[in-house]
């Protein structure tokens, strides 16, 4: 495929990549050689929010970070079903696809969900884990949450999401904790994938999904113990917005042994502290770790 005209070669400089789904065109990156690492994104970013990452990385390991339809390059069908168990079905697909064995695993946001879904289901041909500012537990104690979650599958809260690009505009800005890392220009890739109010419509079920989505959260959490012999490492931007710190306290205590890097960063802290979680990852990695 060819890069879209706003698409800036120097920020992301890979080289493009598709792979036909039922649903649609799904777009990824794959770069560098070694042993693979699969980087998940959440709303409203896409493939874009791992770069730094990528860039650092790729010099060592082999880097695949998709795009889940409805988000950055891939399509955005009108009748995918847009839901976290539909995204995380196309991802496992991709890692069929590309007969990826013994993957380090990396998730943000919604991207927890639909990646540790995989790890759920093939815990052995998942080598490590790395947690970002997510979750994988039903949110119905969430009560403000499941509040704003109910009023936007409504008809104001679609029309904030469909024609006022809501996500993107307005959530996104409030992920950075330092809204100086969020430039025009950085910001401008995250809003041209979604130009049109049809393009939109995986950010709306997101935010739906906060609440609808909770069975689906539920058979995750009731699997957890699955995960424990994987080695784990949780990067947690400590001034997120978004999500609650408590949330880096549950994720403590399921996962005792997991190793913790603090960042003083918000939700989005792959941008605003991109090489120190880029360095995190590497340092883990080199660890000695016991073969699955």
């Amino acid at each position: 495929m060819e890069s879209p005209k706003w698409l800036d070669r120097i920020l992301y400089p890979f080289r493009h990549h598709t792979l036909a789904l039922q649903s649609g065109q799904l777009h990824y990156i794959d770069e560098g050689a070694g042993d693979p690492i699969v980087f998940v994104h959440g709303t409203p970013t896409w493939s874009f929010v791992w770069r730094q990452q990528v860039k650092s990385l790729s010099r060592s390991y082999r880097c695949i970070a998709p795009d889940h339809l409805g988000f950055g390059l891939s399509e955005k069908p009108a009748q995918f079903a847009y839901t976290p168990e539909a995204h995380a079905e196309n991802l496992e697909e991709l890692i069929h696809h590309l007969q990826l064995k013994h993957i380090t695993l990396v998730v943000h946001d919604f991207g927890g969900p639909i990646g540790l879904h995989y790890a759920l289901r093939h815990p052995e041909n998942v080598k490590n884990l790395v947690i970002l500012n997510t979750w994988m537990w039903n949110l119905q104690d969430e009560k403000p949450l499941q509040k704003i979650s109910r009023f936007m599958s409504g008809g104001i809260g679609r029309f904030l999401y469909m024609q006022g690009n809501f996500s993107a505009r307005i959530l996104l800005p409030k992920g950075y904790h330092e809204r100086k890392h969020l430039t025009k220009d950085i910001h401008r890739h995250y809003l041209k994938p979604l130009s049109s109010s049809a393009d939109r419509l995986g950010t709306w079920r997101f935010a739906v999904a906060l609440n609808e989505a909770n069975p689906f959260f539920t058979r995750l959490w009731e699997q957890r113990e699955k995960l424990n012999p994987i080695p784990k490492l949780i990067i947690w931007g400590e001034k997120d917005n978004l999500l609650p710190l408590r949330w880096l306290a549950k994720w403590k205590l399921t996962y005792p042994d997991a190793q913790v890097v603090p960042l003083k960063a918000g939700h989005f802290l792959q941008d605003e502290k991109g090489g120190e979680v880029s360095e995190a990852i590497r340092s883990f990695l080199a660890q000695p770790s016991q073969p699955i």
